[in-house]
C-alpha cells in the first residue's frame, strides 16, 4: 500500500482522483496460481480478470523502479506470443518476486515439456523411423498396383 500511496503522491493534484482509485485496486487485487496457469482479477465497480496458461507464458520480466526496490518490492510482467508491446499481465508489489519468477519459469518450462511429449508420444528417432517405414510400405503397395495394371 505505501507504493500505491507514494504513487498517488507524485501525482500531484491528481492524488484526490488517484489515491481512491489505487486503495481500491490493492485491496481487491488478488492473483491465484493454479495446475492450469496463473489467475489475476480486480476491480469493484467493473471487475477485471486475466487468466493465462503456462502454455502460453513466452517470457516473464523482472522490473522495479527505485520506489519499489526501497520498499523491497517488484513487478513481474507475464509476456505472450499475443503480438502486443505491452505485457498480457503484470503482477504487481511482489516481496519475493525472484521465487515467483523461478516459479512461473519452472511450470512454463513444464507445460511446454508436456505438450512436446503429447504431440510426439515417443522418441523423435522412433517416430521418424516408423513414419518411413509406413511411406515404403505405401509406396510398395503402389507399385504393386501400377505393375498390375500393366499386366492388364
Amino acid at each position: 500500500m505505501k507504493y500505491y500511496v507514494l504513487r498517488a503522491l507524485a501525482a500531484g493534484p491528481g492524488l484526490v482522483v488517484l489515491l481512491p482509485m489505487l486503495y481500491f485496486r490493492y485491496h481487491t487485487m488478488r492473483y491465484r496460481f493454479d495446475e492450469e496457469g496463473i489467475s489475476m482479477s480486480w476491480g469493484i465497480l467493473f471487475r477485471h480478470e486475466i487468466v493465462l496458461n503456462y502454455a502460453r507464458i513466452q517470457d516473464v520480466h523482472l522490473k522495479s523502479n527505485a520506489v519499489e526496490r526501497w520498499l523491497g518490492l517488484a513487478r513481474l510482467e507475464v509476456q505472450t506470443a499475443s503480438g502486443g508491446a505491452n505485457p498480457e499481465m503484470t503482477l504487481e508489489g511482489l516481496r519475493e518476486y525472484e521465487a515467483v519468477r523461478d516459479f512461473l519459469y519452472s511450470r512454463m518450462r513444464g507445460a511446454k515439456d508436456k505438450t512436446h511429449q503429447a504431440t510426439s508420444g515417443a522418441d523423435p528417432q522412433q517416430t521418424l523411423s516408423g513414419t518411413l517405414q509406413s511411406i515404403a510400405e505405401e509406396l510398395r503397395g503402389i507399385r504393386q498396383l501400377l505393375e498390375e495394371r500393366k499386366r492388364v
